[in-house]
This record gives structure tokens, C-alpha cells and sequence, in this order.
């Protein structure tokens, strides 16, 4: 077990953040109005308490590396943040975790399956790390029953390239599962993000089924043309379109065509409860550039029940 483990189930709430049913009835009315049974948000996080704690601790301290302040949201204990998913109603969700270190991928794994196992809606998250045991974890989970991987690039420092991946990634691939994979080079980058280590890996293991977070920012255009190249190739909408991404990182204009023609192939993440802002900003702020409500009512909910089997 990891040295960080633990058993409790929470990081500590703290007075001021929103309330759980502020803006409830304002994402409730947002699906509704394009007629879906609700939102399926594949990029959430929920992790062991101690861990989510130093994540919040990190953003906290983060402004210097990203110039101003990012205020947790919806910083609520475990049980407060999954029923207030229920209350917007999000259908299924995630329990997006990712190790820093070698030892920590099989225990987060661990921990999701239990906690998958005592929520329903959430979707059974398991992650990696380039380690010799990543070649008996990762299809353990696979047989397990594990719907969606995830792989944070930057935070674990790791080239997804390396040798150690290389029977994960052969795993992955022949049981298509889909792996939400953080490689961009937003909000900062690190050693081995952006859109070329992940091009060598697709050339390599062309059939993965990759969902690259945050629409890739801010390389959108060189992701672009991963999902144009690779037919199992997607994108989440996570913080992208959103005004406090878009200061720093607009979505380029002359790609609206391009958004718009691969949208069987966008899923809405929203990085709650990480957010800087409401859940609700998160799905207004697409509305400025969808083309039609046919393209939000698949990126909100249609594309991933197809990629997720989801009735």
C-alpha cells in the first residue's frame, strides 16, 4: 500500500464554497431544455481524503504558476459532492485519480473500485504508472470490470512512451478501453506533454481508444488533428470554452469548422469539484460555440453513452 493511504473517505470542508444545491436547478433546467435524461460527465474527480486534500492544498498554492488564483469550487466532503451530482443530474460520472509516483497506481485503483462499488453512477475508474507491476495491475482491472482509465501525463511526470507502458498500452488497446489521458500542455507544461509524444504512441498503438482532456489545450489544433487522423481519438470539453480558460488560452476561431464536424467524437468533462467556477458556467460556456443543439446534446450525454454502452 501506498505510504499516502488511507482510510478516510474525505479532505475537510471549507465555509464559504457553494452550497449544494446553488445552481442545482440551473443545470437541471440546462438539459432539459435539449430534451436529454441528463448529463454524463466523464471527467470528475473523487479520490481517497487524504489524497484530495494535498490536490486542493496544490491548487490553493498554484496562482504563481498560473498568474492568478484557482478557488475550489465545490470543496464538500465525499458524500455532499456525489449528491449534489445526483441533484444536477449527472447521470454517470468518474473517480478520476492519477499517481505521482510508483506505488501508488494499484492502491488508487483499489480505492476506485470500492468506491465505484458503493456508487452506482459512477463509472469504475482504474489509472498507471510506468512500473514493472503495471503489467499485472492494469489487465487485473481490465478483468476486473474497470470502464475508463485515466493517465495524467503531467502531474506523474512520465513519457506515456515508455518501455514499462508498452504492455499496458497493449492491453488497453486489445480491450478497447477508453483512457481520459491528460497531455496537453495546459495549464502549464511539463517534460513530456503536448501533442507529439502522444502521436508516436498512436503510431504505435493506433487502435487506442484515448480521450485527450481539456480539449488538448492549448495545442487544439495539433489534437485536432489526432481525432481527424485516429478513428478512436475523442476529446473532453474539461475547463475548455470557459472565460477563465479563455483568457489565457482561447480556442482558436478558425477551428470552429473543424469542432463542429468531429462532434461524434467530443465528450463534456467538467473537473468538478476543481473548478474555479460553477458547474454550471462549465455548460453555458459551450453554448458560445456549439454550432446547433444537436452538437451539445451529443457532447453533453449522446457520445459517451455510445462509448460507454450507457442506455
Amino acid at each position: 500500500m501506498c505510504e499516502d493511504a488511507s482510510n478516510g473517505r474525505d479532505a475537510v470542508n471549507t465555509p464559504g464554497t457553494a452550497n449544494v444545491a446553488d445552481d442545482a436547478p440551473a443545470v437541471r433546467q440546462f438539459w432539459q431544455d435539449l430534451g436529454l435524461p441528463g448529463i454524463i460527465d466523464v471527467h470528475t474527480h473523487f479520490m481517497p481524503g487524504n489524497v484530495m486534500k494535498k490536490v486542493w492544498e496544490y491548487f490553493d498554492a498554484v496562482g504563481p504558476l498560473v498568474g492568478r488564483p484557482w478557488p475550489i469550487t465545490y470543496r464538500h466532503d465525499e458524500d455532499t459532492r456525489v449528491q449534489q451530482l445526483r441533484d444536477f443530474g449527472v447521470r454517470r460520472f468518474t473517480s478520476m485519480v492519477y499517481p505521482h509516483k510508483p506505488g501508488m497506481a494499484a492502491w488508487l485503483g483499489q480505492w476506485s473500485a470500492e468506491f465505484a462499488g458503493r456508487t452506482p453512477e459512477c463509472l469504475h475508474t482504474g489509472t498507471f504508472y510506468p512500473e514493472e507491476s503495471a503489467a499485472q495491475y492494469v489487465p487485473d482491472a481490465i478483468e476486473a470490470g474497470v470502464r475508463v482509465f485515466k493517465s495524467h501525463i503531467q502531474v506523474g511526470e512520465y513519457s506515456p512512451n515508455d518501455p514499462l507502458l508498452d504492455p499496458v498500452w497493449q492491453a488497453i488497446e486489445d480491450a478497447g478501453t477508453p483512457v481520459v489521458i491528460h497531455c496537453g500542455s495546459g495549464p502549464a507544461p511539463g517534460t513530456y506533454t503536448g501533442p507529439a509524444p502522444i502521436g508516436e504512441l498512436l503510431r504505435r498503438f493506433p487502435r487506442l481508444c484515448l480521450v485527450v482532456a481539456h480539449m488538448g489545450l492549448p495545442e487544439y489544433s495539433e489534437f485536432l488533428d489526432l481525432v481527424e487522423k485516429y478513428p478512436n481519438v475523442h476529446l473532453d470539453t474539461t475547463m475548455a470554452f470557459t472565460d477563465f480558460t479563455e483568457r489565457t488560452a482561447p480556442f482558436p476561431p478558425g477551428e470552429l469548422p473543424r469542432l463542429a464536424a468531429l462532434g461524434d467524437r467530443i465528450l463534456f468533462g467538467s473537473d468538478y469539484p476543481n473548478i474555479p467556477y460553477t458547474y454550471t458556467s462549465a455548460l453555458e460556456s459551450m453554448t458560445r460555440f456549439a454550432p446547433d443543439d444537436d452538437w451539445l446534446r451529443a457532447v453533453c450525454h449522446d457520445n459517451a453513452a455510445a462509448l460507454f454502452g450507457i442506455e
